[in-house]
């Protein structure tokens, strides 16, 4: 499918975008580092390759389609098998850009020096030998989400369901679909004929469990820390089975976890801030990761949310896909189901493609928490999150600032004040001067006030 960049998706690329594991830039059309990102987009989830921009998003030399489709010639004969690839140029105030759409490919990739590279963050990453040839063996998994579903027929999807995602995902700048049963095609949720496929069914089914029973949630809520009900003995507290197709699945999820959280307040300055038990986001971001991830080809498993006491739960079936590890969860991204993926993107659900587990792990400890918990085995993929905090949640102004500055307003919000000398000892292995610049900035900014004099200096919260 070509993607058409137009200059409103241009000045979005240079003004909020960077490099990542779906997005690239290179200032120049040399056909080496384009064969690069080709092959390592390729074999993870698919992307898109701006020529024209440096790694900060600037504008370096105007391209012309000429040169572009030169360098991409070249570039396509260093890949084995080669790479398929859609191109748009686009002129703008800064000159002319040349962005390629690079979609997954079902193949695995190699440059003709035996390199099989992945997307790793903003870089391309060369694979060890395990890991490709774990990445070959899920590359036909994906194939999944496209056969079609024996005894489904178009009527089984909801027309109103496929209306809402629609909507959605114009909302989010995706251009009108003018013929709805294309667009349907487009995306993989039915075949030529029209018949409803895997992925279809599950986004769109009215009626999705009569045909994957496994592609609910269980949602238990026990009333202590073990899997035990009030007396000791075998029980709960609550149990649902929740259905649906999978945004209504994530969305009634969502609102049963919500009615079972605590909800207290904190007071920053003359605001009132709720204070759930959990972040929002990281709830929200571990249960889309669990239903947009899991293998729907194990069919004698639901995800089960689980919340105890002092934790909660997610667990998913199917172990990590491709060449992921929870040693390269955090920098590396690669779908088991794509489709599905994009579906829920494209809908709204997923914020940013491959972007969400740092941010969870930032919103909880933002919050006081301590970091998320993976675990993983060959057959199942658990998000542990425990509401224990061990300090009082930073405001959120305190995004802005450094690591040191916020040990800072902790020690000022616990203790009342902070002079240098504790500055200091929170910090021994940083320089006085860095330290009198970190408060300086701190009272510039109007966050700290300044008392006194020399040896009597102390700041406290303005």
């Amino acid at each position: 499918m070509t993607v058409l960049v137009t200059k409103a998706c241009y000045n979005h690329i240079m003004l909020k975008d960077k490099p990542g594991p779906r997005l690239a830039f290179l200032p120049a059309a040399d056909s080496e580092p384009l064969a690069e990102c080709l092959v390592a987009l390729a074999n993870g989830d698919g992307g898109i390759i701006v020529l024209g921009l440096d790694e900060n998003g600037h504008p370096t030399t105007t391209i012309w389609e000429e040169e572009a489709e030169g360098a991409l010639r070249e570039a396509a004969g260093m890949c084995r098998p080669p790479v398929p690839v859609a191109w748009q140029s686009v002129e703008t105030r800064n000159g002319v850009l040349i962005s390629l759409n690079v979609p997954r490919s079902t193949d695995l990739h190699s440059l003709d020096d035996g390199r099989v590279l992945i997307r790793s963050g903003n870089q391309n990453r060369p694979l060890s030998g395990d890991e490709v040839r774990d990445l070959a063996a899920s590359k036909n998994t994906a194939e999944y989400e496209t056969e079609t579903v024996p005894g489904a027929r178009p009527d089984d999807l909801d027309a109103d369901i496929i209306r809402d995602y629609l909507t959605r995902r114009e909302e989010r700048g995706a251009p009108r679909a003018l013929d709805v049963a294309e667009l349907l095609y487009e995306i993989g949720a039915t075949d030529r004929e029209g018949q409803p496929t895997t992925i279809g069914v599950l986004l769109f089914g009215k009626k999705p469990q009569m045909f994957f029973p496994q592609s609910g949630v269980t949602f238990v809520r026990f009333p202590g820390k073990e899997p035990r009900g009030e007396d000791g003995g075998i029980g709960y507290g609550r149990r649902d089975e929740i259905s649906g197709n999978l945004a209504r699945v994530i969305e009634r999820t969502w609102n049963v976890i919500f009615e079972e959280m605590r909800v207290g307040a904190t007071v920053n300055g003359l605001e009132r801030a709720e204070l759930l038990e959990y972040p929002r986001y990281a709830v929200r971001e571990a249960l889309v990761n669990a239903v947009a991830h899991r293998d729907y080809r194990i069919r004698g498993r639901r995800i089960e949310v689980r919340m105890y006491a002092d934790r909660l739960e997610i667990i998913s079936p199917g172990g990590l896909p491709g060449y992921m590890t929870l040693d390269n969860l955090v920098e590396e991204h690669f779908s088991r189901n794509p489709r599905l993926v994009s579906g829920l993107f494209q809908w709204g659900y997923i914020e940013e493609l491959g972007l969400g587990i740092d941010q969870m792990i930032e919103e909880m400890t933002q919050a006081g928490h301590e970091p998320p918990e993976f675990k993983a085995t060959s057959h199942l993929f658990t998000v542990i999150l425990r509401n224990k905090r061990d300090r009082a949640p930073r405001p959120k102004w305190t995004h802005s600032m450094n690591e040191r500055q916020a040990r800072a307003l902790t020690f000022v919000r616990e203790n009342g004040s902070i002079t240098n000398r504790d500055y200091q000892q929170l910090c021994p292995d940083v320089t006085a001067e860095t330290l009198r610049l970190d408060l300086k900035d701190l009272v510039d900014r109007g966050i700290l006030l300044k008392i006194g004099s020399k040896k009597g200096t102390h700041y406290i919260l303005k």
